[in-house]
Formats: structure tokens, C-alpha cells, sequence
């Protein structure tokens, strides 16, 4: 009786969760809402409002096009279901004291333990929010005084040029996936149409212990997509194939919002700058044995001639366009947990598995208009994975709009009528 029970529970279950699950929602937690109001983006200079004139007067649109480059922090972490306490140190991570940026996105994995009662219950938001609370309290402390990076804006708007806190502008998780992003508080009135994509690859093809959390904003004129994933596990052949399944289903299904009056990018690809980041699970082609030597040795280039992800970009099916910075750091899994050893270096249960290290957690790019500066990895050893990171200058255009002032002059020698700006009429004679 037990087991017909099981047999009904668990399809209503999953119905359940899949139902839940929205895509392309703005249903996430930030400092302010979806919509930013339009009288905000007139006060801060987005607008230039002139008064009016005389009938004689009248105003011309004048369009201004710039580039600002930001710059951009991006890490990704699989945590191993450990919630952090309050005196963990994330400094390590977000490297706030050594190369202070303008967006930090950070992407976390297993913030919760994938059991079966987190991946088919409620999301446990209070680990987020945990993490959210650390991440606040690590930019903030740091937070110095910095140049606006738009000094003409600021100085004619009277913004003030000192940098603000970082504030979130996106925290949204799907199970043990979490991507939240912050951004200096001078740039977050040109902030725009945020929104998330969750999709589910896991159990039955579609819950949320595999799958990806994306997000999307627009900075000014151009718009961002950063791709939270974690992706299948295993070191077989077909684990790589369901991995690459995953990537396919990820950019397959993802879906945001185009807006009622605007034609906002729908698809990831569709954006200006995209990022992947995440668990991404790619093994390496190897031999076990071989590749600990390999490891232990420090032949980094051998290794990366037999990875996985380096071969799928490589080959440009799975991955045609996309980029990945050089790999100068050690395999990033699987550690034992507070120690620099890799699993499976000591004694072992005889039914363990072994896992050979392998670079599972990777950052990777689309299209153009991204510079990578550095690609490294943290060395936090709580969990069985080292932390990635990367820093990126990130292109911007910008559009100031504004209202050009044009007088109407007549003039005896002259036939027709002439416009010229109404602060230079000294040619006129009198």
C-alpha cells in the first residue's frame, strides 16, 4: 500500500514543481523594483529636460553617442551545500582590495544539498539571503572613493562623484543554483529591464538540480546576460554527451521578456555580452593515473589538450563562437574539504568513487565587446571545489539625449531664414 502511495506522490510532485517554476520572470529580489521610473533616469542625466520657449524658439532632438568600458567581476563557486557562517572570509573571493569593479556577479552551486526534498520542495531562500548578506557586507566595507566613470554626465547632472555602495539588482535561486548581482550605486539608475530564466535539466529532464539560472539587464544601451549552470556530473562518455544535451537545452529554452513597446533580446545568444559560468561538469580525457601524474606535475597544457570543454569550444559544435581564457591554475575538483588533497589520493572505501581532478568550474564568453584581464581561481577550501573567478572590461555604448536650443534670425541680407544655435549669434549684424 506504501508503494502505490509513492507511485502517486511522486508524479503530483513533479507536476508540482514544474508548475512553480517560471521562465523569464521578474520574479527575483533586489533593491528596487523591475521597472525603473522614468523621472529617476531624467534626474540622473539620462533625460536633459530644458525649459521652455518662445514660438519663436524650438528644440531639436540631438542624440550623443559614447563608449564607457566597466569593468566586471564574475566568479563562480560550488559550495557543497555548506551555508556559510558569519565569519567566513570572502574577501578571497571578490578581491575587493585588489582590483575594485563596477559589476560583480557572482554564481554559486549546491547552495542547498540536492537531496530529494530540496530539488521537489520550496526553495530555501534564507541560504541566499545568507550569502546576499556576506556579499553586501564584503563590497560595502571596501567601497572607496572612485571617480563617476561618466565625469562629463556627473558634473553637468551634479551627481555626485564619489561611488556609492553596491547594491543588487538581481537575486534569484532555483534550488541549489544562485546568481546574484551588484553594482556600484552611481550606475544604478541606468540600470533597465532586469529579468530571469530559469530552466531545469535534471531529474526527468526537467527539474531543478541540473539546469541553469539566467539573467538579463541593460546598462545604458547595451544588455547583458551572465548564465548561472550546473550541468551533468560523471566522468563517462555519455555524461559528456548529456552535458552538451544540457548546453543545447539551456540556450534552447531560456526566454525573456521582450517588453509591451520595446524589442528587447528574447534569446541568450540575442544579447550584446554573454557569460557562462558555472559547474559545468567537463572532464578530462584521461586515464585516471595518468592524469593525477599529469596533475601532480603541474603539465597544464597536456591536460587541457584532453579537456573536455577546451575540445567542445575547440571543435565549435556545442560551443561555436564562444571563448575561454588561458588556463594557468590547478583543477578546481575534486578536493577533500579543508585541505589542499585531492580526493582519492589517500585511502579510500573500497565503493568510492575515485574522481580524477578535473577543471569543472569555467567561465566562457559569446561574441565580441568583452576583454578578459585575469582568470584565476580562489583558494576557500570548505567545500570539494576551489572557487573561479575573472575580471572583464566590458563595452558600453551610450546614448545622451538631449534638447538642442535653435533661434529663428531674419535678417536684411539674407533672403531666407536661418537657424543658428541661440548662444552664438554674434555674426548677426546690428
Amino acid at each position: 500500500m506504501l508503494g502505490s502511495n509513492r507511485e502517486v506522490m511522486w508524479p503530483r510532485l513533479v507536476a508540482n514543481k514544474i508548475l512553480r517554476k517560471s521562465v523569464g520572470s521578474n520574479n527575483f529580489v533586489a533593491d528596487f523594483p523591475p521597472d525603473t521610473d522614468q523621472k529617476l533616469l531624467e534626474a540622473s542625466g539620462l533625460v536633459d529636460e530644458r525649459p521652455s520657449f518662445t514660438s519663436k524658439s524650438i528644440l531639436l532632438e540631438q542624440h550623443k553617442t559614447t563608449h564607457l568600458n566597466y569593468k566586471v567581476f564574475v566568479s563562480t563557486w560550488n559550495v557543497g551545500g555548506i551555508v556559510p557562517d558569519d565569519g567566513l572570509d570572502m574577501d578571497d573571493l571578490l578581491e575587493t582590495h585588489k582590483t575594485p569593479s563596477d559589476i560583480y556577479v557572482l554564481g554559486f552551486q549546491e547552495v542547498v544539498p540536492l537531496r530529494a526534498s530540496n530539488v521537489l520542495g520550496s526553495d530555501n531562500n534564507k541560504v541566499s539571503v545568507k550569502w546576499n548578506s556576506l556579499i553586501r557586507e564584503t563590497l560595502n566595507k571596501r567601497a572607496v572613493a572612485e571617480p563617476h566613470r561618466d565625469k562629463d554626465l556627473s558634473e553637468s547632472k551634479g551627481i555626485n562623484s564619489i561611488a556609492q555602495d553596491f547594491r543588487c539588482i538581481i537575486s534569484k535561486q532555483m534550488v541549489g543554483i544562485l546568481i546574484t548581482v551588484w553594482v556600484r550605486g552611481d550606475l544604478w539608475p541606468y540600470i533597465q529591464h532586469p529579468s530571469v530564466s530559469c530552466v531545469g535539466c535534471g531529474i526527468m529532464g526537467c527539474l531543478g538540480n541540473k539546469g541553469s539560472v539566467s539573467v538579463r539587464f541593460q546598462l545604458h544601451e547595451t544588455s547583458f546576460c551572465f548564465v548561472c549552470c550546473h550541468l551533468a556530473s560523471g566522468g563517462r562518455d555519455r555524461d559528456e554527451r548529456q552535458r552538451n544535451s544540457d548546453v543545447n537545452e539551456i540556450l534552447a529554452r531560456s526566454s525573456f521578456p521582450r517588453g509591451s513597446s520595446l524589442d528587447l533580446p528574447k534569446k541568450i545568444l540575442d544579447h550584446d555580452r554573454v557569460i557562462f559560468l558555472g559547474d559545468l561538469n567537463y572532464r578530462i580525457s584521461l586515464p585516471e593515473d595518468k592524469t593525477r601524474l599529469l596533475v601532480k606535475s603541474k603539465e597544464w597544457n597536456i591536460l587541457l589538450e584532453n579537456d573536455q570543454l577546451s575540445m567542445e569550444i575547440l571543435n565549435g559544435q556545442n560551443f561555436k563562437g564562444w571563448q575561454e581564457g588561458i588556463v594557468k591554475f590547478a583543477p578546481t575538483y575534486k578536493y577533500i574539504p579543508n585541505s589542499d588533497l585531492y580526493y582519492g589520493c589517500i585511502t579510500y572505501k573500497k565503493d568510492e568513487k575515485k574522481r580524477a581532478p578535473a577543471w569543472c568550474d569555467r567561465i566562457i564568453w559569446y561574441g565580441g565587446g568583452l576583454k578578459q584581464h585575469e582568470y584565476t581561481r580562489g583558494e576557500t577550501k570548505i567545500s570539494d571545489h576551489r572557487p573561479v573567478k575573472a575580471i572583464f572590461t566590458a563595452e558600453v555604448t551610450v546614448i545622451r539625449r538631449g534638447k538642442k536650443i535653435r533661434n529663428f534670425f531674419f535678417s536684411d541680407r539674407f533672403e531666407d531664414t536661418v537657424a543658428v544655435d541661440s548662444k552664438d549669434y554674434s555674426w548677426i549684424s546690428t
